[in-house]
């Protein structure tokens, strides 16, 4: 009998010390899920305001990979992320057309500026087109950095020396960093150097860079924001609901609010113009 009440009183202990562990188990894991997006989203401060928001208001958890808008594009075709937000058109269509997204939906737009050095010596500043002044920095041979990182930002310049008809691929002039947004611009700082840059993240940089807006206003500067879902058919492992959730909080009044007036307050002017409820069209 003594060794009947001393076998229950262990597996009685047993039971009660893996309690905790059960309960554990038993736990739902917490929802997350992975987007992928450009630097300049991230560098700009947006996402540290609107990803907590969606996460409030969801519950779901947010992996932000901050990288060029291609590379972005192609951890969405490895199926290595959930959701994408880009700044690349022609690339985002064709990632699309390939069957590696889904509901590819505007979400805002701003614009791309050429800032320099103060002495602006390839003699751009107040230039109307953005491929002129491109024309005099080549001219002059001054110092030109390219972010070179496949990148809606590099995207953008690699067509507009293109307009302007020249290669500049194998002159000394133009140098590659092959790094971020923010990362090009103190770079091209302490270099006193040319570069091309979306305003916001140069506006949140603008203190400590040295640097200023030469050439702006320019239509071909403009810089439009798509969210992006990842094919579940392609990628059955990837988070669909989740993506699902986060590309329609993007859209979302509140979302949108939120960028409409992002930056207001610190540089006078929102940093971004909302455009959920317009379509691409009217921008371009």
């Amino acid at each position: 009998m003594a060794k009947i009440k001393t076998l229950m009183a262990s597996l009685l202990f047993l039971f009660f010390i893996s309690l905790p562990v059960l309960a554990l188990a038993g736990k739902p894991a917490a929802k997350s899920i992975i987007l992928a997006t450009t630097t300049s989203t991230q560098d700009s401060g947006l996402l540290d305001v609107l990803i907590p928001a969606f996460e409030k208001d969801t519950g779901y958890i947010v992996k932000t990979i901050a990288v060029g808008s291609g590379q972005a594009l192609v951890l969405g075709e490895k199926g290595e992320a959930d959701v994408l937000l880009a700044h690349s058109p022609d690339a985002e269509k064709k990632f699309v057309e390939q069957g590696f997204g889904l509901s590819r939906r505007l979400v805002m737009h701003n614009d791309f500026v050429i800032v320099g050095p103060a002495n602006d010596p390839a003699g751009i500043k107040g230039t109307k087109s953005a491929k002129d002044a491109l024309k005099k920095i080549a001219e002059a041979r001054a110092l030109f950095f390219s972010r070179g990182d496949n990148s809606g930002t590099h995207a953008l310049e690699i067509r507009l020396w293109k307009a302007a008809g020249l290669n500049v691929e194998d002159q000394k002039w133009h140098q590659q960093t092959g790094l971020g947004m923010g990362q090009t611009l103190n770079v091209s700082a302490e270099k006193k150097a040319y570069t091309i840059t979306d305003r916001a993240t140069y506006l949140s940089l603008k203190k400590t860079l040295g640097l200023e807006i030469l050439v702006e206003a320019d239509p071909l500067l403009l810089n439009v924001y798509h969210v992006i879902e990842v094919n579940p058919v392609k990628w059955p492992k990837v988070n669909a609901a989740g993506a699902k959730a986060f590309s329609g909080f993007m859209v979302s009044k509140k979302a949108q609010d939120i960028i409409k007036t992002f930056g207001i307050a610190k540089f006078g002017s929102a940093l971004f113009f909302a455009d959920a409820d317009r379509e691409d069209k009217e921008i371009f």
